[in-house]
């Protein structure tokens, strides 16, 4: 066993969605920056075992081992999860029929992070399983499971939220994003709660190194950048494209209200028309434009539509940025507006005022936690106009949101180093027990 031989979960490097490459890349820099010597295991949704460098910051560089564990009806693949299920319950036989196993058996702990916002049955249930099996597993073979800083619920069905609570109270540490997740956190454990055990920290893309990315920007775009802002504010603007690409969905699954691209066309045509502010869209899922999810896709489409009457000041960044260019773009706007969560982490850990239109509870309470409650806008429960006024609002009083901001910031951040720092010191007590007990299961 490697003194301190971790796994991760819940955070792949080989996704599109740059909020979960954001989680990836601050957890990988969190654990390298306090424990030199670790060695990290990523699993991601590839087949087999293969090693990757990674740049995480401007000063660090990390190699990784990436694993692959996925959900499907390949029952062939050891990279199956309902496969590992059944060969981490086999004792001392799984282990040798399973690489996965073995690996998660050397390891000293196993750190899980559910994407973010993903530890709920709201998704359906075989996406429920997808994102409990991992903690099941390592639960399972007496590796001990951190529940890094994430969302946990809400939780609909009786059956799949008892799961849930088996796994929180395996785990060897929890942590909530913010005191409404924490709240739901604490129900789960009932009368195993343990403060010592069980925390409420923030969102650990708070803690994400921002990496200059002009040199992949377009002339026009680091034109915008280097404009007069006292004239020519720029705007950022985060578009979902799970959204904006099938806007019935969003009504019927979603239960809005609010005509999500009627919003968008009437706030960005005020904004352009009433004011000079230069705009650009910032996709956060770099999908394929085609793709039913991708940012990228939307923000084109929207920006095609704007451009005629107001050429020049409408811009996309380009899809090519990884999740620290993105942060280091969107730090550089006057006021922010996203619909992807961590988008608007982005700007509030830069201290970039910020608004989202947001359908999930998830965002109200990470938004509290910066002071930035009234910036939420929920189309569940605001219809179209209301929506719109209330963005206008929210970008009129931008200064006063900056100044609020900056107030709250250097607490939250420091909360951030806290909790990792603790969770540190908490890998290597268990790193010494671990080693101390010898061979597992």
């Amino acid at each position: 066993m490697l003194k301190h031989e971790l796994m991760l979960f819940g955070a792949s490097p080989d996704t599109p969605n740059m909020g979960v490459s954001a989680l990836f890349a601050s957890a990988v820099a969190a654990i390298k920056r306090r424990i030199p010597d670790a060695h990290l295991s990523v699993f991601d949704s590839g087949l087999g075992v293969r090693c990757s460098d990674h740049r995480i910051a401007d000063d660090l560089t990390v190699s990784i081992s990436r694993r692959g564990a996925r959900a499907g009806r390949r029952y062939d693949r050891p990279e199956n999860l309902a496969v590992m299920s059944a060969a981490a319950a086999a004792g001392r036989l799984g282990a040798r029929l399973n690489a996965n196993i073995r690996a998660i058996d050397r390891a000293v702990a196993v750190l899980d992070i559910s994407g973010g916002d993903s530890f709920s049955d709201i998704y359906g249930t075989k996406r429920f399983f997808s994102i409990v099996r991992p903690k099941l597993i390592a639960i399972r073979r007496g590796a001990p499971l951190f529940l890094l800083p994430q969302t946990y619920g809400p939780y609909r069905d009786p059956k799949l939220k008892a799961i849930a609570a088996q796994a929180v109270r395996g785990a060897e540490m929890c942590w909530a994003r913010d005191e409404r997740s924490f709240a739901i956190l604490r129900e789960l454990l009932g009368d195993a709660f343990d403060p010592d055990h069980h925390r409420c920290g923030v969102d650990l893309a708070f803690g994400l190194e921002p990496r200059n990315a002009s040199e992949a920007l377009s002339s026009d775009l680091r034109s915008m950048l280097e404009a007069d802002r006292a004239t020519r504010p720029l705007v950022g603007f985060n578009i979902s494209g799970l959204i904006y690409n099938n806007a019935a969905k969003a009504v019927s699954r979603y239960r809005f209200k609010a005509d999500y691209q009627a919003l968008l066309e009437q706030f960005l045509s005020w904004l352009l028309e009433t004011t000079d502010a230069n705009l650009v869209l910032i996709p956060h899922v770099m999908s394929e434009p085609g793709h039913y999810e991708s940012d990228s896709g939307a923000c084109e489409r929207v920006a095609e539509s704007l451009g005629e009457k107001h050429a020049g000041r409408v811009l996309v960044s380009p899809r090519t940025l990884d999740q620290s260019q993105v942060k280091w773009l969107i730090a550089r706007t006057d006021w922010f507006c996203g619909t992807r969560m961590h988008s608007t982490i982005a700007a509030l850990s830069s201290g970039v005022p910020v608004a989202t239109v947001s359908y999930s509870d998830k965002a109200m309470g990470v938004f509290e936690t910066c002071g930035q409650g009234e910036h939420v806008m929920d189309p569940r429960e605001l219809g179209t106009a209301d929506v719109v006024e209330r963005l206008k609002g929210s970008f009129e009083s931008r200064t006063n949101a900056k100044a609020s901001l900056a107030e709250h910031l250097p607490a939250v951040k420091a909360r951030a180093a806290e909790q990792m720092d603790a969770v540190a010191e908490r890998i290597r007590v268990a790193a010494s027990r671990r080693s101390g007990q010898g061979s597992v299961a």
